[in-house]
């Protein structure tokens, strides 16, 4: 028979019960116990869910309280000696993930630096391995969920990061060494492992290795097959399920399958060509995983189109072995579509959220096993809507059209360099040395939400609503001129979020009441649906900054999210290049800039914190993705006077890869995250010579803890080690939407003492001592 099966599923719940959880427990408004029981009523009925949907497979030990790579780290005894002095448990975990907070007597801990996972819009907590790193074993958790499952007579299968990927996503203190080199001393532990796996009743175990659709070294394959071997060995009659996704194998392929396994999934949404030659290469009695329901954006799947593979798959290895699952995890799509009354029937019959997936699978797998016959109903359905979907009217604009051909050249590039756009800057907005400003939002509390929901609810009147929104304003703009911040920011607090906010501005934009997917711990994130061409309605942004501004003769920055960002931070439609719906993006937001600086509105900020992230996992695919960014961020950018000051925010991500293209988008002013890695990422931009101004981020936002001024000062001065104090700014990681004021005033007052306090020697100090040139 085809296997039905699926390589994990959503933890925060259907209403977000998991986030909510959680952060009572922080707010110590519920113990660990309520959080432990909302946990397990989660996994219990999102494995009855796959279950009852026809899942052969069901995985286990997907979930997780914050992030899976942390619970690998702890399942292997990875962590760091600074936690030693929390307590086990809850206690450590949190820790790890959020850090402590500086409280009395008791010094701050950092949390573990997080970044991306691969290319997604989820964050990782990042392995820190010591160069003797020693690993124990911690079965706790993935013992503990199959025994869950099993008794609840569901067939799981445990799912586990594997050994390969998990060294190669960490760092390591000693510069001599690589994470790889670790491997003989971690691998033991992964084969005790799996020995207790078997023993516990596991019949199949999932090992998954993203890093295997990236560039891998010639190396790097050989540690793989010796790690497999192994592995395999210590499994003993239990099944391993290697699971590759977010691309296709490309050179890796052939030693992939060459690895003792029952099974190898392969991601044929993102990497379709791979099949042919796995079919050619797979061993006798080894299975294919094909991954052909979109993992990572919410169409409907071409259930005939796929079939045609699956049934071409299992024509030429037999039906018993072929497993049909989705590309990758549906960690990354929102649960379930019903309920979804925002949406018109139209549209909504054009998608698929988590649930509605994994029906597909299961069509599919019905399909190829009993005939299309058996399915015929699902498979006209689909069809009918697919066909709506590609000749709906709703779709394309002609006149949107007719502008994109339209941009020429010029429209990428400043009037002048920013060496000659910089005089001007300062001639119209004059700034200390070190000016201090923050990343855009201010604290979303509870009244402000509350609000935000009343007002949809129909039960604020749209002038009540914008009374509150300007009382607030008024007031965060009040606070930042007391604290004595150079460059103020309005607090965006009529906005949901960075990218639905502007979406809900733009033509072709569709929006869901829950169509939440997790982006770190309990941070969720409601992604708009591009369905169609996008064009602005008229101005988004520009009454809110020309209010903030009149209150202040501070200059007051205008908040914009980038193209890019708002590209890759909703689901973006599959019918046309990714570049050609950026630049429609691009055009929209260059419109709104001018309409900014026309305001009065001096320094215009245009995030593109997920810039990096879009890079292909391929190092060949790059220059392309390089040039279409960089030029989309430059058409919203350019078309402004030299005086006019555009900053952009990047987070979390490695720039040494790309810092020529960072350099290429030519803004005047760049922030980015630096504090979890003490000024780490701040190394290529001085390699470089970076020639425009950096924020690197002081005050790492994603933790509670409030940063003291010597922490601050401390950042600063190894920023000054490789930077001139000419283009050196002082903000935050991020945007503070997410943390308490009672976190924020503090940390800030502290953000500006310590810039001051540095302005002051700085001022004392000879031209040759203050930093490079």
């Amino acid at each position: 028979m085809a296997i039905a099966t699926n390589l994990g599923f959503s933890r925060m719940g259907p209403h977000r019960e998991l986030k909510k959880a959680l952060e009572r427990f922080w707010a110590k408004k519920s113990d660990a116990g309520v959080l432990l029981a909302t946990a397990c009523s989660l996994r219990e009925s999102h494995w009855k869910l796959q279950r009852d949907l026809g899942l052969a497979q069901v995985p286990c030990n997907d979930f997780s309280l914050y992030d899976h790579v942390l619970d690998a780290a702890l399942m292997v005894g990875v962590r760091p000696g600074r936690f030693g002095g929390v307590a086990e448990g809850l206690d450590r975990y949190f820790a790890m993930a959020r850090g402590v907070a500086h409280e009395g007597e008791r010094s701050g801990v950092a949390a573990l630096e997080m970044t991306k996972w691969f290319d997604t819009n989820y964050h990782y907590l990042v392995p820190e391995f010591e160069a003797d790193q020693e690993f124990r074993l911690d079965a706790a958790k993935p013992l503990a969920e199959f025994a869950e499952a099993k008794a609840l007579g569901i067939p799981a299968r445990p799912v586990l990061l594997g050994p390969v990927s998990f060294l190669l996503l960490g760092k390591i203190k000693d510069a001599g060494r690589k994470p790889l080199d670790l491997w003989p001393a971690l691998v033991p532990v992964y084969e005790e492992l799996l020995r207790r796996l078997r023993a516990a009743g596991a019949d199949w175990v999932q090992i998954d290795e993203p890093c295997l659709a990236t560039d891998v070294e010639p190396s790097t394959l050989a540690t793989l097959e010796a790690v497999y071997k192994r592995l395999a060995d210590a499994a003993g009659n239990m099944n391993i399920l290697l699971a590759t996704y977010f691309g296709d194998l490309g050179q890796a392929l052939p030693a992939v399958m060459r690895l003792p396994v029952r099974a190898v999934h392969l991601d044929l949404v993102r990497g379709p060509g791979q099949l042919r030659e796995a079919v050619e290469l797979v061993a006798p009695g080894q299975m294919l995983s094909l991954g052909l329901v979109d993992g990572r954006n919410i169409w409907r799947t071409d259930l005939l189109a796929a079939l045609d593979v699956a049934e071409d798959a299992a024509e030429r290895l037999g039906v018993d072995r072929i497993l049909i699952a989705p590309s990758c995890s549906l960690l990354h799509t929102p649960y379930d579509l019903e309920g979804e009354s925002k949406l018109d029937g139209e549209l909504k019959g054009w998608l698929a959220f988590g649930r509605q997936k994994l029906e597909e699978v299961a069509i599919l797998a019905r399909g190829v096993e009993h005939g299309r016959d058996s399915v015929a109903d699902a498979l006209e359905e689909n069809r009918v809507a697919l066909t709506g979907r590609r000749s709906s009217p709703r779709i394309h604009s002609a006149q949107v059209r007719r502008r994109l051909a339209s941009v020429t050249p010029e429209m990428l590039a400043r009037e002048n360099p920013y060496s000659t756009r910089r005089v001007d800057q300062r001639a119209k907005t004059p700034l200390p040395l070190l000016p201090t400003t923050t990343i855009g939002s201010f604290p979303q509390t509870d009244d402000v939400r509350k609000a935000r929901a009343s007002f949809k609810a129909g039960k604020l009147r749209p002038d009540e609503y914008d009374a509150f929104l300007k009382e607030r304003t008024a007031e965060a703009v009040r606070w930042q001129e007391e604290v004595g911040l150079d460059v103020l920011v309005h607090g965006e607090f009529e906005r949901n979020d960075m990218v639905e906010y502007f979406g809900e501005n733009l033509d072709g934009f569709a929006f869901t009441e829950n169509g939440w997917v997790q982006s770190y711990g309990s941070r969720c994130v409601k992604p708009p649906i591009i369905f169609g061409d996008v064009a602005r309605r008229g101005p988004m942004t520009v009454e809110w900054a020309r209010y903030a501004q009149s209150l202040t003769a501070r200059p007051m920055k205008g908040m914009l999210t980038g193209p890019v960002t708002i590209l890759q931070w909703s689901f973006v439609r599959d019918d046309q290049p990714r570049r050609e719906t950026c630049w429609q993006i691009a055009l929209a937001i260059r419109d709104e800039v001018a309409d900014l600086e026309e305001a009065g509105i001096a320094v215009i900020q245009i995030d593109e914190p997920a810039l990096r992230e879009g890079l292909p996992l391929r190092r060949d695919d790059w220059a392309e993705y390089l040039r279409w960014t960089v030029d989309a961020f430059r058409l919203a950018s350019a078309g402004v006077r030299d005086e006019t000051q555009i900053h952009t925010h990047m987070c979390y991500c490695e720039f040494n890869d790309i810092i020529d293209s960072i350099a290429a988008l030519d803004a005047d002013v760049i922030s980015i995250e630096t504090s979890r890695s003490q000024m780490e990422l701040l190394g290529a931009f001085a390699e470089f010579r970076y020639p425009n101004e950096i924020g690197p981020g002081v005050y790492d936002i994603h933790s509670p803890q409030i940063p003291t001024r010597e922490g601050v000062e401390l950042l600063l001065g190894k920023a000054l080690a490789v930077l001139s104090p000419e283009q050196l700014w002082v903000n935050p990681d991020c945007g503070l939407k997410t943390r308490k004021w009672e976190e924020v005033k503090p940390a800030l007052a502290t953000l500006v003492e310590a810039a001051r306090a540095l302005r002051g020697r700085l001022a004392e100090s000879p031209a040759r001592d203050r930093g490079p040139a």
